[in-house]
């Protein structure tokens, strides 16, 4: 009997394991719901463990978790440690759970650590060559592009930069058009970009890549819980995300989506338990279908529970709804901000092109200075900005956060400029 099939068939049920609920969609949401209009954001803020007067900008960087989603992690933690059980065979319908939250299917999907291993996973297993080039843009994170670096380094793959235009959805298009040559085989964006917030025109990306033949991937790591996000729609053919950011499930837990009819181009990187089978020693590793062949190895079972928990309690806000928040307390921000005297908005104001972050400077102090202004005088975080020479302050906006927490920032940073 095969490893997956004989996991699958010991019943742990019995035992006690597997008896718990798998998600959130039976149970009710105790977040006081506000009419038609939306959520009460008041009362989903009191769904989180954050200290009483901290207001945190930076679930771009670590987002917290809902209490409810801690909870329901914890407890099949304990369950599981009580019988010394991995729970691995609960994991095939939180594939398909976590699939839905992407529209894409469960094969498609990968359990990764976070979105750099699955990018790694994307830049390690793809068939290139020295000399072939992979194009993104200059404000990739470091999760994104190092993995390509080391490709660089170890098989002479040739990296080129595109400069994302925050203005024109049309414009980034035609700076990656203009990067390619006959040796390009991969072109990388990060779904909506690190430092400044610029929401990239992926699906129209996506087109022009399968036009011309090449690798698409796409850095999701600042869009799934901020924004609806459709693998299927969107057409490229990989995309990597954490679940420690916006989506607020627990640490280390990360999806790598791999459409069906690529996964044949995109080799392991890694092998191990759960990747396949090998029924002898030497042979030929059989890799299980569908993206599972992208994990070795044992998994935290109850983290990745913990991932599919708190994409359901985004279900459960309203996806949209939520994305339409941020967007809303950043132009909030914006429009508090427009009087301070000697501010720069980086970001988009095209809203094509915005999104809930807000990335800004000032010619009066550095970004560090701001940066430790705002923490320590006014018990706030944010995200200090030194990629590219930027030298600014990234502000993130969630379903945490309130129209009073934004409009305590802007009084803030107004105080700090007026007093650098």
């Amino acid at each position: 009997m095969k490893r997956k099939t004989f996991l699958q068939s010991l019943g742990l049920g019995a035992l006690g394991v597997g008896t718990r609920p798998l998600w959130a969609e039976t149970l009710p949401l105790p977040l006081g719901e506000a009419g038609t209009a939306g959520l009460d954001w008041e009362a989903v803020k009191a769904g989180f463990d954050l200290k009483p007067g901290y207001r945190y900008f930076n679930s771009g960087g670590l987002g917290p978790s809902l209490r409810a989603v801690r909870a329901a992690t914890d407890a099949l933690a304990a369950e599981l440690e009580a019988f010394v059980e991995t729970g691995h065979e609960r994991l095939e319908p939180v594939r398909e759970r976590v699939g839905a939250y992407f529209n894409a299917d469960a094969a498609e999907v990968a359990f990764v650590r976070n979105a750099t291993e699955a990018n790694g996973i994307v830049a390690g297993g793809l068939a290139l060559q020295p000399g072939d080039e992979v194009i993104f843009e200059s404000h990739a994170h470091p999760g994104g592009s190092f993995p390509w670096m080391l490709q660089a380094e170890r098989r002479g793959v040739a990296v080129r930069l595109f400069e994302p235009d925050p203005e024109s959805v049309a414009g980034n298009v035609e700076r990656i058009r203009s990067l390619v040559t006959p040796r390009t085989r991969v072109i990388q964006v990060s779904h909506i970009t690190a430092p400044t917030g610029i929401h990239l025109p992926v699906t129209e990306i996506a087109a022009f890549c399968r036009r011309q033949g090449l690798w698409f991937h796409v850095d999701g790591a600042q869009s799934a819980g901020m924004i609806p996000v459709d693998f299927a729609a969107m057409g490229c053919d990989s995309y990597a995300t954490s679940g420690h950011k916006w989506v607020g499930a627990p640490r280390e837990t990360g999806v790598l989506l791999v459409k069906r009819d690529r996964q044949e181009d995109l080799k392991s990187v890694m092998a191990g338990a759960y990747s396949g089978e090998l029924e002898t020693l030497p042979g030929p590793i059989d890799y299980y279908p569908g993206a599972m062949r992208y994990e070795y190895g044992t998994r935290d079972t109850a983290r990745i529970f913990g991932l599919a928990e708190a994409m359901a309690w985004q279900e459960k806000m309203g996806r949209e709804r939520i994305a339409q928040h941020g967007r809303q307390l950043v132009a909030r921000l914006r429009a508090g901000l427009a009087d301070v005297p000697d501010l720069e908005i980086l970001s988009p104001r095209n809203p094509e092109l915005g999104s809930s972050m807000l990335c800004l400077r000032t010619p009066r102090m550095p970004y560090g200075e701001l940066f430790r202004g705002l923490r320590q005088n006014h018990n706030m975080r944010c995200r200090p900005v030194s990629e590219r020479g930027l030298d600014a302050v990234r502000i993130s906006c969630h379903v945490f956060n309130t129209a009073d927490d934004v409009d305590r920032l802007i009084e803030a940073i107004a105080v700090e400029i007026k007093n650098a």
